[in-house]
């Protein structure tokens, strides 16, 4: 499933076989957390300033080109979101305070879940282990931690692993902290780079969460084993 796909829909709802996993993974920000919702109201007020017009798809296209080439080599995610404020000046044509880019990383703790999200991990936390794999610092996910109603049995972020998706390194730490076989872990996700790809490649069935494109992603090609719309959906699969 090419990521330019349209609307969101559920594929192949039959095609996993949920009764053979132990432990579901997810990435946190733009699968648990509405994170394009938080970056647009971050970065909308610094553009304004700089009068700066331009819509919510051209914001997150360039949000989109800008993040992964400050992944290239490892440094805190707070790093990589204060350069990605700098580099939209670059591309703009102005010059982003001190104050204008730590205010992208400061507004994630204010970041909330989607509405579904909190009581479908309540329902799949009945019938599985649940782990979180996030490109982010400890400190930025444990101010995000406040919002979910359940505990997670495993939270691997970039920090700890050094490195981000779609280095395979945070999912590899998953797999030993787990102490599970990867065909026994399902991983959901909301892109096909960052998350689909590399968990396949490790053996882990994977989820596409399509809520309503894949905006401030990396275009990638590659086919989920299952996509659903939601996470109520996938909640309603795997457990009855």
């Amino acid at each position: 499933m090419a990521q330019s796909s349209g609307k969101s829909v559920l594929e192949r709802p039959g095609s996993l076989d949920f009764d053979r996993f132990k432990a579901i993974t997810f990435d946190c920000y733009g699968t648990l957390i509405d994170w394009e919702t938080g970056l647009l109201a971050a970065i909308r007020p610094i553009l304004s300033a700089h009068k700066k017009s331009l819509n919510d798809a051209e914001i997150l296209k360039i949000y989109g080109e800008l993040e992964p080439k400050e992944q290239n080599s490892y440094h805190l995610y707070h790093e990589v979101l204060t350069n990605v404020v700098r580099g939209f000046g670059q591309r703009l044509g102005f010059t982003a305070s001190l104050e204008e880019a730590e205010s992208l990383p400061a507004s994630l703790k204010d970041w909330l879940p989607f509405p579904d999200t909190n009581a479908a991990l309540k329902k799949l936390k009945t019938r599985y282990r649940l782990g979180i794999i996030s490109n982010t610092d400890d400190a930025l996910f444990s101010a995000t931690s406040r919002h979910f109603s359940v505990r997670f049995g495993q939270v691997v972020t970039a920090e700890q692993a050094r490195a981000y998706k779609p280095s395979l390194a945070p999912f590899q730490l998953a797999l030993k902290r787990l102490g599970l076989p990867g065909v026994e872990v399902l991983h959901v996700g909301q892109s096909i780079h960052h998350d689909v790809l590399p968990a396949q490649s490790m053996g882990l069935a994977s989820v596409l969460v399509y809520r309503r494109g894949f905006g401030a992603t990396q275009p990638s090609e590659g086919k989920p084993d299952l996509t659903v719309p939601d996470l109520k959906t996938l909640a309603g699969l795997a457990v009855h």
